[in-house]
């Protein structure tokens, strides 16, 4: 009996009916296990199956998730063709179009029906949301469900579901069921409804199953899902129980004639008996499931670890034994089994296998998880190179997602085990990894050792691709310790030699520092390498070089001004660093799109995007550093208590490093925030230390804001040529003496508080004139420490009176609130997550629903999200009741 799901029925009743009319859409159906999603979209699709191609598939809980599994699912419908391209592990640019052409190629409406995204693979998802985009006049509905009840506020389905089209993409929660329902689920049982409800909390399954047990028993009530499940596989048949067992240890639907070939002569009869008992379905023919999920998960956790071992190792072996000789088994599926099993060589064997396939496909965090179940057998391995080999490779996809203290002993291991067998080749390659890892972690010392020793290592050895990137490598080091001419040097040495060995790889990664470096230098050319290497890179499906160039492009467009190139390739980056779960890269990103909110004085944004980033757990000193430096300069603009305390904090961070293109920044911006409060000894102090730096490769923007704050507070220039390259217009005019025409350059490039500053540095009756434009400025955009000293300066000079009224600044909540939201925004994100409607929010508040919808906006911008969904699934500062 499907209770209280009428509206949702009818929804997706109203979208298949213009689907069938060639308008394609998508519905994502969401809710807790257990809720009723598996039985919504039964009860949906079953009508449907005369009118429509119905194609079904599902993600399942394996310790690693099958790549592109519900495709697996239902590919045998769409042709041997589609079946061959999946096993054969072909790119996405392949895999996706072909299948659009199938699906659109129908003779009927298509439904596509995908369960439990929640254990998806990123490629499934990357799938989905490519066939989402291109559905609006195809006769095609996707129709998906997922829990929401398990999934973190980071998690990638929230990333996924935030890109789906909207206007095209419907949302359908499940809610508990209401009293009453339970209350008429219950009529013909003993069970008290009051106390059925309490104990489920209105979740179908959990009624289905108590009731049940309840009917057995009227005078029992489990006091869990679990409980009751035992309870009812305790009164079943020995041989009943055996096939729950075996099902239960495989998180994907088993075929009934490996259970017959397990159970022998009587299987068929046994089958038939499990599935009588309710807890086992055919889910299609020829195999067994779980009705649910959390039943197996029940079943499995009432087993004993020899026995789950044993039923994982049957499995394994009937896997491998009786599978037809014209079908391929998935490499996931057996890796699953065979960890389990505990068994050592075929885990060995078979999940850098699985791995690699996960990385072809771009699920990188599944070929991390396939190789960090291989590495659990590794004193199993039969030669040392071997073992040296996962180290490796394990080491390289889980540094897609983040940087920490394992990868360097993944490295430190596989470099003892390749000396022991003697392969210099192979050492002098994890040298120069270990380098770039120690630069992540912004230990500059050991970075440059272990790079300068593996180019010693490899050029005892006949020239080699290792040489060449190793040789890039040193080119990249002298890049981000600001010696760009150094850094072509060594760029042009590796990009000569990785022509002449045709090597994509290092040839990206070499263009990748000489235009970066030529950037920074002020040769536009740079952006020439820089678009080749990209291209290159996206064309050999290199995901990690794609990515450092996106943000090395980034870095220079928002250091150098160009704003609307970085809001491009931002969007750009961003989505495909998402898309290809290069996890660190999105983290440093956002950094970079905080400081361009700073720039452009949108000081929420910018402090939530950097708060963003710090939540993150085992951040490396590379991404923290530059979000603590933002968050910290923001709050000291806009008079904020944690200011100094953040910039001490980046201060001490960037000593640690010993480089000066990690201290110049935090400097600048302590020297700025002392400034602000005419505390101009501490001002001198910090400009002292800067200038103890060489700054003869530090890029003209930042040289010149040197020495702006040198003027500003009467530090005399150094004379060894500190300000020789050409300053930028805007900082040319302030050296100049021109605070107008330099205020003029600053707002036409976008820095409202910039220009306020050039106005703050008119001297005598300039100023007066000036001063209320600088105050205007600064009141706007809440920096509200410099408009203080603007209207100081102001009365001092007898401009008080042209001032413009005193503006209140935010709200006392909204200073206080973390993201800088008002006491109204506060509760409309509150309700917003509760899952209201704008509608809804109106009438709860007793407002307009367009001034709801400008609240929401206004969120929008102060997160850093883009949808409503977006601002679902991120954590905002916690809310505050006020």
């Amino acid at each position: 009996m499907l209770l209280e799901r009428e509206r949702q029925l009818q929804d997706l009743q109203r979208l298949a009916s213009r689907v069938s009319s060639g308008a394609g859409g998508m519905a994502l159906v969401l809710g807790e296990a257990g809720i009723g999603k598996s039985s919504l979209l039964q009860a949906f699709a079953a009508p449907l199956k005369g009118e429509f191609f119905v194609l079904q598939g599902a993600c399942e809980d394996l310790s690693t998730p099958r790549v592109l599994g519900p495709l697996r699912d239902f590919a045998p419908a769409l042709g041997a063709d589609v079946v061959s391209t999946i096993d054969n592990a072909a790119s996405p640019d392949i895999l996706m179009p072909m299948l659009l052409g199938h699906l659109a190629a129908q003779p009927r409406p298509v439904l596509v029906m995908c369960e439990d995204l929640h254990w998806a693979d990123q490629a499934t998802l990357d799938l989905l949301k490519y066939l989402a985009r291109r559905i609006a006049d195809q006769h095609i509905m996707l129709l998906a469900s997922a829990r929401n009840d398990e999934l973190p506020p980071d998690h990638a389905f929230w990333r996924w579901a935030g890109d789906l089209p909207p206007a095209s993409t419907q949302r359908l929660d499940l809610p508990p069921l209401s009293p009453d329902a339970v209350a008429t689920l219950a009529r013909d049982t003993d069970c008290d409804p009051c106390e059925l409800y309490r104990v489920t909390g209105g979740n179908p399954f959990f009624l289905s199953e108590l009731l049940t047990d309840c009917s057995r028993d009227p005078g029992h009530l489990p006091a869990s899902v679990r409980d009751a499940v035992w309870a009812r596989t305790s009164r079943l048949e020995a041989e009943v129980r055996t096939v729950l067992e075996l099902v239960s240890v495989s998180p994907v639907a088993l075929e009934e004639r490996l259970l017959e070939t397990l159970l022998g002569d009587d299987g068929h009869d046994v089958i038939d008996a499990s599935v009588d008992s309710g807890l086992l379905q055919r889910a299609s023919p020829g195999l067994l499931s779980f009705r649910h999920e959390l039943a197996r998960q029940a079943v499995l956790s009432g087993l004993r670890p020899g026995a789950t071992r044993a039923l994982h190792k049957r499995l394994c072996k009937a896997l491998t034994e009786q599978a037809p000789a014209h079908a391929r088994i998935e490499l996931a599926r057996l890796v699953h089994h065979a960890t389990g099993a505990q068994d050592a060589h075929m885990v060995l064997q078979l999940a850098p296998r699985a791995a690699r396939q996960a990385a072809r496909l771009g699920a990188h965090r599944q070929a991390a998880a396939h190789l960090a179940s291989a590495l659990q057998f590794v004193d199993a391995v039969g030669w040392t190179g071997e073992a040296a080999q996962l180290y490796e490779d394990w080491a390289y996809e889980a540094g897609l997602l983040r940087i920490d203290e394992r990868l360097i002993e993944a490295r430190q291991k596989a470099i003892a085990l390749w000396q022991s067998v003697e392969r210099p080749d192979k050492v002098g390659l994890n040298l120069r990894w270990l380098a770039r890892t120690h630069w992540y972690r912004g230990e500059a010392k050991e970075a440059e050792r272990y790079g300068l020793e593996a180019i010693r290592t490899l050029e005892q050895l006949p020239n080699s691709k290792e040489l060449a990137m190793a040789y890039s490598m040193r080119s990249q080091h002298q890049l981000l310790q600001d010696h760009p001419a150094s850094a072509i040097e060594w760029g042009r040495l590796a990009l000569e030699l990785a022509t002449a060995l045709d090597d994509h790889d290092t040839r990206v990664h070499a263009l990748t520092n000489i235009g970066s470096a030529k950037l920074f230098l002020g040769d536009d050319s740079g952006q020439q390498d820089l678009a080749e290497g990209l291209q290159c890179a996206l064309e050999q499906h290199l995901h990690e070089h794609a990515a450092r160039i996106y943000s090395n492009w980034v870095e220079f467009s928002v250091v150098f001004k160009q704003f609307a190139l970085a809001e491009r390739l931002l969007a750009e980056g961003l989505a495909y660093h998402c898309e290809h779960e290069l996890d660190a890269w999105v983290h440093y990103l956002t950094g970079w799109q905080a400081q361009l909110h700073l720039d452009k004085g949108e000081f929420a944004q910018a402090a939530a995007l950097a708060r963003q980033v710090l939540a993150l757990p085992d951040l490396s000193l590379v991404m923290r550093l530059p979000a603590l430096t933002v968050l910290g300069r923001t709050l000291s603009r806009q008079g904020g208590q944690d200011a100094v305390r953040c910039l001490q904090e980046a201060l001490q961070w960037a000593r640690a490093t010993g480089e000066s293109q990690r201290l110049l920044p935090v400097l600048l911006a302590l020297t700025e925030a002392a400034w602000q409060v005419q505390d101009l000894e501490s001002c001198r102090r910090w400009l002292g230390e800067i200038g103890q730096f060489d700054l003869s490769g530090v890029n003209a923007w930042d040289l010149a804001e040197v020495g702006a704050w040198r003027r500003r507070v009467a530090v005399a220039a150094r004379p060894d040529g500190e300000q020789a390259a050409a300053a930028p217009p805007p900082r040319a005019a302030e050296a100049a003496g021109n605070g107008q025409a330099a205020c003029d350059n600053w707002l036409a490039l976008g820095l409202p508080f910039e220009a306020a500053l050039a106005l703050l540095d008119l001297p005598g009756d300039a100023a007066a004139q000036a001063m209320p434009k600088a105050v205007a400025l600064l009141e706007q955009i809440g920096a509200a420490p410099a408009a203080a000293l603007a209207r100081q300066r102001a009365r001092a000079c007898g401009a008080q009176a042209q001032l413009p009224k005193s503006r209140r600044g935010p709200y006392a909540a909204a200073r206080e609130h973390p993201s800088g939201l008002t006491r109204r925004e506060a509760q409309v994100l509150e309700l917003l997550l509760d899952g209201l409607s704008n509608l809804e929010i109106a009438q709860r508040l007793c407002r307009s629903e367009r001034t709801v919808e400008h609240h929401v906006s206004t969120l929008l911008g102060k997160l850093g999200a883009t949808t409503r969904l977006d601002l679902l699934r991120r954590s905002p500062a916690p809310l505050h009741k006020i």
